[in-house]
């Protein structure tokens, strides 16, 4: 008997699905392949006892997807969504050189960033993300689809934002699918917090996706170009082309909107202020309270990135003109350096270090105490050190084979379970809540099987678990 195929896409001009499915059944085989229109997808086969049987999951996957508005198409009429490049405009600064310790290059132009007391992260346009001990020591790579746009931290969770519209899980040793953005949305950034997802795209729009990867709530707005999103308790901050709003993270709520002094490229947050970078060379300080400005921050070319020192006390920022600066808390210049590696794209600060990635593809990690930047003003700075990945090093690319073990001592499981059309996960250890729902890799769920993973915390708020570190599968 001939295989049967149906193919089916899910595509609406709201933004809010651009997806294909495909079910393809071949004696007691069946293949489904899903993912976003214009890419091949992730494939998966199951073998059946019986052809009937195999016949019956075909048509049973086939009908739910129906009910959630799939409809039959034909593949290659719908093209893929595109992509926005953030535009590279930079030149050589005139500065002095700062006092650059060592720099790797990731072989493409970089946003992504994230720098805690452990390391750091850097992802590429390639979709290369490395992560880099304090002294510049490689001492990891993944390979995700496409280019990374940002990477954030969550508590435990390290996520990427990818091209492809995914939001990647990079805590375990494989990274792992935990949000999938419509393929309509242009992204632009992305931020996490308690694992509400704030996504800002092309359009000027900012969304809200929580926990289960489910739609909360959008709001357009005048602008355009978002390039400024981030989560706090109970709020998003938004930034974009005509000033800076925040919202309730809960439903959406506008609490108050600011106009800056040109389109936003960039944002920064502490505990009482929200900062945006302006492609008219400013940077604000703005109070989450009430939208107030506090602080303005004079640079001399359009500021890419911003960072502060904690509380504040310094304000750091990135212009095109391949510049970085030094602020005090209430807006006097204390100094202005030049990378020698390109304009940062984004940068962070931590234990008198200012991390750039930049405009090139490098990550850079800055001296910024007091008597390296006065002798850089001097003229004299240290030679970096060329930081090169070993030969060696092996890119780890996301997968959908997870280990399996009969083991469950050492671990937590948890079990996957059909509720309607939606797979969901949840805890069947004893001493956890039944009925909270667990945050788990979209990627690998499959109805009925049952993982251990190495642990399951509660969310601040409440209401559901969230899964860490690795997975295997309970045979």
């Amino acid at each position: 008997m001939p295989a049967q195929t149906t193919y089916l896409e899910l595509s609406d001009d709201s933004g809010t699905a651009h997806k294909f499915y495909e079910v393809i059944r071949s004696g007691v085989q069946v293949t489904i392949t899903y993912g976003r229109i214009g890419t091949p997808g992730q494939a998966r086969t199951t073998a059946f006892p019986t052809a009937q049987a195999a016949d019956a999951a075909a048509q049973k996957k086939i009908g739910e997807k129906v009910r959630k508005g799939y409809a039959p198409a034909v593949r290659g009429v719908r093209q893929r969504r595109a992509v926005t490049r953030r535009a590279i405009a930079s030149s050589r600064s005139t500065a002095s050189q700062a006092p650059v310790l060592w720099r790797f290059a990731s072989g493409a132009a970089a946003f992504g960033i994230f720098v805690d007391g452990t390391g750091c992260w850097v992802g590429n346009q390639h979709g290369d993300v490395y992560t880099v001990a304090h002294d510049g020591t490689v001492t990891s790579r993944f390979r995700l689809p496409d280019g990374v746009k940002c990477i954030v931290a969550d508590d435990f969770w390290i996520y990427a934002g990818c091209d492809d519209g995914k939001v990647y899980d990079l805590s375990g040793k494989v990274p792992r699918v935990a949000y999938e953005i419509s393929a309509d949305v242009d992204i632009y950034w992305l931020d996490i917090d308690d694992a509400i997802l704030g996504v800002s795209d092309r359009n000027g729009r900012v969304t809200a996706i929580d926990h289960e990867d489910e739609f909360q709530w959008a709001r357009d707005v005048t602008g355009d170009s978002a390039w400024m999103v981030r989560c706090d308790t109970g709020a998003i901050y938004h930034g974009h082309s005509r000033g800076v709003a925040r919202y309730d993270s809960s439903d959406g709520t506008p609490r108050w909107q600011t106009q800056v002094d040109g389109n936003v490229l960039f944002g920064w947050q502490e505990r009482e202020a929200v900062y945006a970078g302006t492609g008219r060379s400013r940077v604000y300080r703005l109070a989450k309270e009430d939208g107030s400005v506090e602080a303005v921050y004079k640079c001399d070319a359009p500021v890419f990135s911003c960072a502060t020192a904690p509380s504040g006390r310094y304000v750091f920022a990135g212009d095109n003109h391949s510049s970085v600066y030094c602020f005090d808390q209430h807006g006097e210049r204390l100094w202005k350096l030049g990378t020698g590696c390109g304009s940062a794209f984004s940068m962070q600060f931590i234990d008198d270090r200012l991390y750039i990635v930049t405009t090139d593809g490098t990550l850079a990690c800055i001296d910024a105490g007091e008597e390296a930047i006065r002798a850089a003003e001097r003229g004299t700075v240290p030679e970096p050190l060329d930081v090169k990945a070993a030969a060696s090093l092996v890119a780890v690319e996301p997968g959908l084979t997870l280990e399996t073990t009969s083991e469950t001592g050492d671990g937590i499981v948890v079990e996957c379970y059909e509720d309607g059309p939606r797979l969901r996960v949840r805890v069947s250890s004893p001493g956890y809540d039944a009925g909270w729902r667990v945050q788990f890799p979209k990627d690998i769920r499959e109805p009925g099987a049952r993982y251990l993973v190495e642990g399951v915390r509660a969310s601040e708020r409440g209401g559901f678990y969230r899964a860490f570190g690795e997975i295997k599968r309970i045979r």
